[in-house]
């Protein structure tokens, strides 16, 4: 771009130059009054493209710079803040059409139901968070963390609609730096703060270079892969969590039966309403309201049934577990909520810097592929867009992940990082569609995302809305998660061509490859993705668990390796991961 953009310079100055000679070539043919008219013609135009063409120029060179500012370059880095400036800079003029646009039904629709969608994984993360680390971080540092950077996240970054929580990896690296702080003797809350810190400096460093643009050679491939991995770990844990009632000593198999029965209507109840839009049933506004509280619905629907079956078969018949929200603001283990950085050896605290590569190429990747999903055009953002790009946004959110990464580090609480499926449930909840039930385009704001926080927030410090989350049973839940796993699915091409090998060609509605790439290629392309996913899902559940960062790394290399290697003909890879 800057290479092209200096040749249209000189090629202006060129144009002025030739059109002076032109000029001056037409003096006079008399010997002195020629070399007179001459001199005082070629001075005089001298001064004119010393002044005026140079002033053009100028003027040119400064629009050309402020276009390069305000479009990006080619190049994978930029100077230091360029990339941030220009995020913001088309970002915030938008702020109060933000809080505008958040102001009708849709967006209260989605904030209830995006509140129990983030609530849930934060009280069940926090659990296992405790365990990981013997008590040091629990379920109240991860609600406080989930509250207060999510309010902050919405209301600073430059893509608001992205949910930012913990994840599983996230989880399998910080037991993993509990049990490396157990074994070398050292105490775990200044380990973890020292490895955030260093986490949050790096973070920081690739924010101000633009390194999110390093993400332009990721692909749908990657992208596509990663999203059904996420939705499978969903809907695999919340199947697992049902069928353990099935099994457990513990339980009864009323019990289990009740479960499954909360878990169902939840899901059911949320999947056919949601679908209502698509019917002729009752009017539109109706048939869109029902479909925008689908979720919320099919909560307060199971709810009702396990409290119905509680008070007609008693506590001991029918009881199941509930949301356990601690009942006072105060840290797990009761250490004061400030980290004593300095008792870790100076030692230590510079070879905290090894973990944090590993972390950071963990929330870099997180954050950066599920930022890309949400900028995904098909969802048809405009505000501070591009068409078409996929990175509008990503060095201003990463600079606020840093931030919040090191704030969350010097306390003790969980680092957040851009949430998959809870973010794409949240760009899907807002998304409008036309009659066909194509999406028409997306409501852009920053009320859900802040309300949606806030009312995590309230959950913890009062009494009467912390109460009634309590009634609200763990298997209504997870059929919340199954609902979450399964609706982030379509959209995705490789869900698409996984359903597509079990359907008749002769009758299946045609798909952008379906006459442009054989049928081979299309099943061997699907095969390789599948097998990229069995072999995520392994890394994610096995000992080396925390590798997973670099296994999702490694997807690009193996992307292009196919073209490479002719494996996959570039003409059909171009099709069948056109983005």
């Amino acid at each position: 771009m800057a290479i092209k953009n200096q040749k249209t310079i000189m090629m202006v100055m060129t144009i002025t130059l030739l059109l002076q000679i032109a000029n001056v070539s037409s003096f006079t043919t008399s010997p002195s009054h020629g070399i007179t008219n001459l001199q005082t013609r070629l001075h005089s135009n001298v001064n004119y493209v010393s002044t005026s063409s140079k002033r053009s120029i100028m003027k040119m060179s400064a629009a050309v710079a402020e276009e390069e500012e305000d479009n990006g370059s080619d190049t994978l880095f930029e100077g230091i803040g360029v990339g941030i400036k220009r995020d913001y800079k088309k970002r915030l003029p938008f702020f109060k059409s933000d809080i505008q646009d958040g102001l009708n039904t849709q967006c209260l629709a989605a904030t209830l139901f995006l509140f129990f969608a983030c609530l849930a994984p934060a009280v069940g993360f926090g659990a296992l968070f405790s365990v990981a680390t013997n008590h040091a971080i629990g379920t109240m540092e991860m609600v406080s963390s989930t509250a207060a950077c999510g309010m902050i996240y919405s209301l600073t970054s430059a893509q608001p609609l992205t949910i930012i929580g913990s994840t599983g990896p996230v989880l399998a690296f910080v037991a993993c730096l509990a049990q490396l702080s157990s074994a070398m003797s050292l105490p775990f809350l200044p380990v973890y703060a020292w490895t955030g810190l260093w986490v949050s400096a790096i973070l920081f460093m690739s924010s101000i270079t633009s390194a999110s643009s390093l993400v332009k050679y990721l692909t749908r491939f990657t992208d596509e892969i990663f999203s059904v991995l996420i939705s499978t770990i969903f809907v695999v844990e919340a199947l697992s969590d049902v069928g353990r009632t099935f099994t457990s000593p513990a339980s009864t198999f009323t019990k289990a039966l009740l479960t499954l029965l909360c878990a169902s209507t939840t899901f059911g109840t949320a999947t056919f309403l949601k679908g209502l839009r698509n019917t002729t049933y009752f009017t539109k506004t109706v048939r869109d309201t029902l479909s925008n509280f689908a979720p919320t619905i099919g909560v307060v629907t199971a709810s009702l049934i396990a409290r119905w079956a509680k008070l007609t078969h008693g506590a001991g018949v029918a009881s199941l577990p509930s949301l356990a929200i601690p009942s006072t603001f105060a840290t797990t283990s009761g250490r004061p909520w400030l980290v004593p950085l300095m008792d870790l050896p100076v030692w230590a605290r510079w070879g905290t810097f090894l973990p944090a590569i590993m972390a950071t190429v963990l929330l870099f990747l997180d954050q950066n592929i599920t930022v890309r999903v949400v900028n995904n055009p098909r969802y048809k953002m405009e505000k501070g867009r591009r068409k078409g790009n996929f990175i509008d946004g990503m060095h201003a959110d990463m600079l606020i992940i840093s931030i919040l990464t090191a704030l969350t580090s010097v306390v003790g609480l969980p680092w957040l990082v851009a949430a998959t499926v809870r973010s794409i449930s949240h760009v899907r909840a807002l998304s409008t569609f036309d009659k066909e039930g194509n999406i028409k385009g997306t409501i852009e704001q920053r009320v859900t995302g802040f309300c949606i926080h806030s009312l995590i927030g309230a959950s913890i410090f009062f009494a009467k809305p912390r109460n009634l989350l309590t009634h609200v049973p763990l298997p209504v839940l997870m059929g919340l998660f199954m609902y979450l796993g399964t609706s982030a699915l379509p959209g995705n091409e490789m869900f698409e061509r996984i359903k597509g090998l079990f359907k008749d060609d002769s009758v299946a509605k045609k798909e952008k490859w379906s006459d442009t790439v054989p049928k081979g290629v299309v099943r061997l392309f699907t095969a390789i993705q599948v097998a990229c996913l069995a072999a995520m899902f392994w890394v994610k559940e096995s000992p080396i668990g925390v590798l997973f960062p670099v296994v999702i790394a490694l997807l690009a290399p193996l992307r292009f390796g196919l073209v490479k290697m002719g494996v996959i003909k570039k003409e059909y890879m171009d099709i069948l991961d056109e983005d």
